[in-house]
């Protein structure tokens, strides 16, 4: 995977994870940019999903990650945006699948769901799986509503 510089956001109960998230990072020396949300503070995962959705669609991140409370609400809402491959992951084999098969340009993570443990094992292998390509390829082309 190419890394450019890596795109977080959270909403509250994502962000403790988030704030791991950057550690983790740092301590590979991989660039970051944090679209909010900075406490844990009630808040609306659609705030924070849709300016890390732009910010990957204009090439100013890639890729990103994404973190709420079941990680389903941010994807749901990063998926909104024709350009972004969001995919929920709670285990390493997903984060393979999800870069392997569906080239993946947002990690999400379900920050109620996974400790920093399980959380470093998934990114570990989001970041190390490259896409598949050729029947795969076809199959993303089809995602985009025209």
């Amino acid at each position: 995977m190419d890394i450019k510089v890596v795109g977080l956001a959270s909403d509250h109960a994502g962000y403790p994870l988030k704030e791991f998230v950057k550690t983790y990072l740092d301590a590979r020396g991989i660039a970051w940019k944090d679209f909010g949300t900075n406490s844990e503070a009630s808040c609306d995962y659609a705030d924070f999903a849709h300016p890390l959705a732009n910010a990957i669609e204009s090439g100013e991140c890639y890729p990103g990650i994404a973190v709420c409370g079941s990680g389903e609400g941010i994807s749901m809402t990063l998926n909104k945006h024709q350009g972004i491959r969001a995919g929920l992951s709670w285990i390493p084999e997903i984060a393979h699948l999800i870069r392997q098969h569906n080239n993946a340009n947002v990690l999400v993570m379900p920050g109620r769901f996974i400790d920093t443990d399980m959380a470093t094992k998934i990114m570990d292998e989001f970041f190390a799986t490259e896409f598949e390509g050729g029947r795969h390829q076809a199959r993303i082309d089809k995602m985009p509503v025209k």
